[in-house]
C-alpha cells in the first residue's frame, strides 16, 4: 500500500483523538526517521522527549531482544531481576529512596497524588486535604492527572474532576501562599513546564515553595516526566538547584520508547503512605519494561549523555537566539538544555507543516510556541541542519 492508503485505513479504524500529520513513519536511525516511501526526516521531537538515545541503538535493542527470549511479564506478585536492578539504578541517579514503576507518566502522577493524600490521611485521619497545582501545567489525560492540569480546556468536558485542587502560578510564590490552607497536603509542579510553554521554574521560586512546604507540613511533588532524564543537562531538573522533592514522577526518556514511568519518594514518605493493597498495576515494573530502564540508565552513564547535553545545549540556545534576531515574528526563546521553545507572534502550525514538507519534524507547545525536544545525542551538525530548514520555513 502507498502512504495515503495506510492513512485511509487508519482513519477508518482508529478513534479520532489526534489530528495527525499526514505521514506514516516506518523506521528510524540515529536522529532521523523515514516514512513508508523512504523520505528522510530530521527529528527534533524524539517521540515527545522520549527517544533520548536516538533510534536503532544496537545495545538497547539487543538488551530488549535478550529479555524477550527470557521473560516478558509475570505480575507484581513475584520479584523479577530487571525490576530490582532498574530500581536500584534509578535510586542512584535520582537521589530518591523508594520506586514504584508504572506504564506511563500519567499513571505516575496518579500514584504521586494518591501517595500524598494517603500520607496526609495517616497523619490526621481526614479525607478533605487539598493539593495546589500550577496554572498552565500539564500532567496527563487520566482523570486524576487532568484534575491537577492547570488548563481548563483539557478539563471542561470531563467535569467533575477529583476535588480539593487549587491552582497557583508558576514563579509566583505569593500565589502559592495565597492558595495554601490548613488542609494543603501537597504542592505539585513541573520543574520545567512543557505543554504550558517551555517555562522553567525559577530557583528562588522552587526554594520558596520547598521552604513553604516544610513550614506547613506539606509535600513537594515535582513532575519531571518531560524535563527529566538528562534533558536539561541534569538527570533531573531539580538537581540543578538542589531542591529535592518528597515525591517525583518520571517517564518518557526513562524507557526510550518502551512504555514505562515511575513515581519515587523519600524514605519518610514511603514509610508513611502507600502500603499493600493501596496501589497496583498489572504491567508496571514487568521484566521487559525494566530491562529498558536498566539499559537506558547504563547507556546514559557509559556514553556520558548528560555531559554531552551540557556541551551541545548552549549551541542550540545560541542558534535559536540568532534565529530570533533574524525574524521579527519570534518574540522569545525560553527553556532549559535540550528542552527549548520559540514563542511567535502568530500560530506556529503553518511553520511546523512547512518544516515537515522540508524534512524536519517539529511540534508545538500551545498555539504560538515551537517546541524543540530532540534526541539527546544530537550534534552541532544536526542543529545547523535544523536551523537552515527552519530559517527558510519562517521566511
Amino acid at each position: 500500500m502507498d502512504m495515503q492508503e495506510y492513512i485511509q485505513e487508519a482513519e477508518e479504524a482508529l478513534l479520532h483523538t489526534y489530528n495527525r500529520y499526514q505521514i506514516v513513519l516506518d523506521r528510524g536511525n540515529g536522529v532521523y526517521l523515514y516514512d513508508v516511501e523512504g523520505t528522510k526526516y530530521l527529528d527534533f521531537v524524539a517521540g515527545i522527549a522520549v527517544f533520548a538515545l536516538g533510534y536503532h541503538n544496537e545495545e538497547y535493542n539487543n538488551a530488549l531482544k535478550a529479555q524477550i527470549d527470557k521473560l516478558i511479564h509475570t505480575s507484581n506478585y513475584y520479584y523479577n531481576i530487571p525490576a530490582i536492578n532498574a530500581a536500584k539504578k534509578l535510586k542512584k541517579f535520582s537521589g530518591m529512596d523508594r520506586v514504584f514503576f508504572t506504564n506511563s507518566g500519567a499513571e505516575a502522577i496518579e500514584g504521586a497524588v494518591k501517595a500524598a493524600r494517603k500520607y496526609a490521611y495517616l497523619k490526621d485521619g481526614s479525607t478533605d486535604h487539598e493539593i495546589i497545582a500550577m496554572n498552565r501545567s500539564f500532567h496527563g489525560r487520566t482523570m486524576g492527572a487532568l484534575s491537577v492540569t492547570g488548563n481548563p480546556k483539557y478539563r471542561e468536558a470531563f467535569q467533575p474532576m477529583i476535588g480539593n485542587i487549587r491552582f497557583a502560578d508558576l514563579n509566583d510564590l505569593e500565589s502559592v501562599k495565597a492558595a495554601m490552607t490548613e488542609k494543603t497536603c501537597a504542592v505539585l509542579l513541573e520543574t520545567v513546564q512543557g505543554e504550558g510553554g517551555m517555562l522553567p521554574a525559577e530557583e528562588d521560586f522552587l526554594k520558596g515553595v520547598r521552604a513553604l512546604c516544610d513550614e506547613r507540613g506539606a509535600l513537594l511533588i515535582l513532575d519531571e516526566i518531560q524535563c527529566g532524564m538528562g534533558r536539561t543537562g541534569y538527570m533531573y531538573a531539580w538537581q540543578k538547584y538542589g531542591v529535592k522533592p518528597d515525591i517525583m514522577t518520571t517517564a518518557k526518556g526513562l524507557g526510550c520508547g518502551v512504555p514505562v514511568g515511575a513515581f519515587l519518594m523519600t524514605e519518610e514518605v514511603g514509610a508513611a503512605s502507600l502500603t499493600a493493597g493501596d496501589h497496583g498495576t498489572t504491567y508496571g515494573g514487568n521484566p521487559l519494561a525494566c530491562t529498558a530502564v536498566e539499559k537506558v540508565l547504563d547507556l546514559f552513564e557509559e556514553n556520558h549523555i548528560i555531559d554531552h547535553v551540557r556541551e551541545v545545549a548552549p549551541y542550540l540556545e545560541q542558534c535559536l537566539d540568532q534565529l530570533k534576531d533574524r525574524h521579527g515574528c519570534i518574540v522569545e526563546r525560553r527553556g532549559a538544555g535540550l528542552m527549548q521553545g520559540l514563542v511567535l507572534d502568530r500560530p506556529v502550525g503553518p511553520v511546523i507543516n512547512k518544516a515537515l514538507e522540508e524534512g524536519l519534524i517539529l511540534i508545538n507547545a500551545g498555539t504560538d510556541i515551537i517546541r524543540f525536544v530532540p534526541p539527546l545525542i544530537i550534534s552541532r551538525r544536526h542543529i545547523d541542519e535544523m536551523i537552515d530548514i527552519l530559517d527558510d520555513c519562517i521566511d
